[in-house]
């Protein structure tokens, strides 16, 4: 199974990688039998192996996760799986080598997103794969029809039986907030981090999804080599990064490879945030980062980028052939980058997350439920463009909605209305910060004319307040009581609708578990609950 890192069939290559790997940090945390052969080796990397002599006091052993017969039909056997790289489950490999007459009839993948704890009785699980049938002493590998991120997995047999081997394949998208230093800065390359092998011209010894591994090669087997080239020409991988960044210092380590290591090498940057899994890559817009330099023999080589470039993708050109074991691409995430890959959490993410992650931007349930629907955006100037379709066809009950998410300007008051979450709370804490060095008599001022406005419109006051003083929002509110009912509504509804961008672009750029952060040209709304 080639360790479990690329494709299951040998010589192909997909640029999924086995998310449950031991060597990334996968590990079996529970499992309700191991009567007959233990957890664990669902996730060794090696090929199952099947010794017909070998029994023990339990009876025959087998080189894979074996329960005993159950006698509570109708009953399943379940174990719960941490991922080395929460990752989009793209699809599900079902190793039953040597398992004829006592393996599953079935099985099912769920996942959960647990960031940073191991999953509880409360945890929600969804579908990966429903029940699926299974063949005994055979490879099978299944698709998942509806690919999202997660955390852990949860693999059910029906009933019970022996499975050999386990690989969840996808692509690693953890949460790069958690990975960055002090500074921002991470292996961007790094598998680790979410960086993949793409593409490649040769891997006949080894797989180029070694060069993004964790740790020092333990051997030549470990890195990526390709076969010896009798002709003209050059071997290349590519490399997509775990966000757009800006490498700076790059490491490439030529460790067991003495005799046959490449002459020279190369590195090279691509800026493509639109090219999407399965696209051709460009011929043109490769930018050097390093230019063709001679290695050496068993070393680890430590360059700095010719040149401060962002990039989505790395080139890694060995002349003319050769073996490396790793590739390492220090450097920043950009703040597209971080727009990226916030949005990548959140068209990966389930719709009821999705919902409640939207919430915090717009306090619409219907908003929230629709705007999440439409996913994937893939870019988030698509996810701006949905959010102002949606709006825009919203009824009065639904904007009225919106609008009693915020508190009043100058009150900290907790929102109560059950269908606000807590973050859009939080984010209304945080953009009415401005008006807490505003003097007692303007304060006073709001609240006169707070309770104006609703007396005369019978629905919030709102404003997007980034670059207005107290007293200029003051002065908006006591002009805008000029307004007649329908006029004022409207113009209440764009200001929401400037403050949901504002959000939105808060939500793609912070940690999802911290609260929203507050900055001096943030957006300060005010509204009455």
């Amino acid at each position: 199974m080639t360790d479990g890192i690329d494709e299951v069939q040998r010589g192909s290559f997909t640029g999924l990688i086995d998310l449950a790997a031991r060597r990334l940090g996968g590990m079996i945390l529970s499992a309700d039998d191991e009567f007959f052969a233990a957890k664990e080796n669902l996730l060794d990397p090696a090929d199952p192996r099947f010794d017909p002599d070998h029994y023990g006091d339990r009876g025959k052993e087998m080189d894979g996760w074996e329960t005993r017969r159950r006698r509570d039909l109708p009953g399943v056997d379940r174990c719960v799986i941490r991922l080395g790289v929460a990752g989009v489950v793209e699809a599900v490999v079902v190793d039953t080598a040597f398992f004829r007459g006592n393996f599953p009839e079935a099985f099912e993948l769920e996942g959960c997103v647990s960031e940073g704890q191991p999953p509880t009785a409360d945890t929600v699980w969804f579908p990966l794969r429903e029940r699926t049938e299974l063949r005994g002493d055979a490879l099978q590998r299944f698709g998942v029809p509806r690919p999202l991120r997660a955390t852990h997995v949860r693999f059910t047999i029906i009933p019970d039986g022996g499975v050999a081997r386990l690989r969840i394949l996808g692509r690693g998208l953890p949460d790069l907030h958690r990975a960055a230093d002090g500074a921002g800065r991470l292996d961007l390359a790094a598998a680790a981090n979410g960086g993949r092998a793409v593409a490649c011209s040769d891997q006949f010894f080894s797989s180029p999804h070694n060069l993004v591994m964790v740790g020092d090669a333990r051997s030549m087997a470990d890195g990526w080599e390709t076969q010896r080239r009798r002709g003209p020409g050059e071997d290349w991988a590519v490399i997509e990064l775990a966000a757009p960044g800006t490498p700076e210092r790059l490491e490439v380590d030529t460790t067991h490879f003495k005799g046959n290591y490449p002459d020279r090498i190369a590195i090279e940057a691509l800026h493509a945030p639109d090219l999407a899994p399965g696209d051709d890559l460009p011929v043109d817009g490769w930018e050097p980062l390093l230019e063709p330099t001679p290695l050496q023999p068993h070393l680890r080589h430590v360059f700095d980028a010719c040149q401060a470039v962002e990039a989505t993708h790395l080139r890694l050109r060995v002349l003319p052939d050769g073996g490396v074991a790793r590739l390492r691409a220090f450097g920043v995430v950009s703040e597209p980058g971080w727009r990226r890959h916030g949005l990548a959490i959140l068209d990966a993410s389930t719709v009821e997350t999705a919902t409640a992650a939207l919430l915090t931007c717009c306090g619409s349930t219907r908003w929230a439920r629709e705007v999440a629907a439409r996913r994937p955006f893939g870019s988030p100037e698509r996810l701006a463009d949905v959010a102002d379709e949606v709006w825009a066809e919203l009824d009065r009950d639904d904007v009225l909605e919106a609008f009693a998410a915020h508190p009043r300007i100058g009150e900290r008051a907790a929102v109560t209305s059950a269908s606000v979450s807590a973050g859009h709370t939080r984010w209304s804490a945080g953009e009415q910060a401005g008006t807490a060095t505003a003097e007692g008599a303007t304060l006073a001022a709001l609240t006169a004319g707070n309770e104006a406005y609703e007396q005369r419109f019978g629905h919030v006051f709102l404003i997007r307040a980034a670059g207005r003083s107290t007293e200029e929002m003051l002065a908006a509110l006591e002009e805008r009581l000029g307004n007649d009912p329908d006029t004022e509504l409207r113009v209440a509804a764009e200001q929401q609708r400037q403050i949901t961008h504002l959000r939105l672009d808060k939500l793609l750029r912070e940690p999802r578990t911290a609260p929203p952060a507050t900055s001096p040209d943030a957006s300060q709304t005010g509204a009455t609950p």
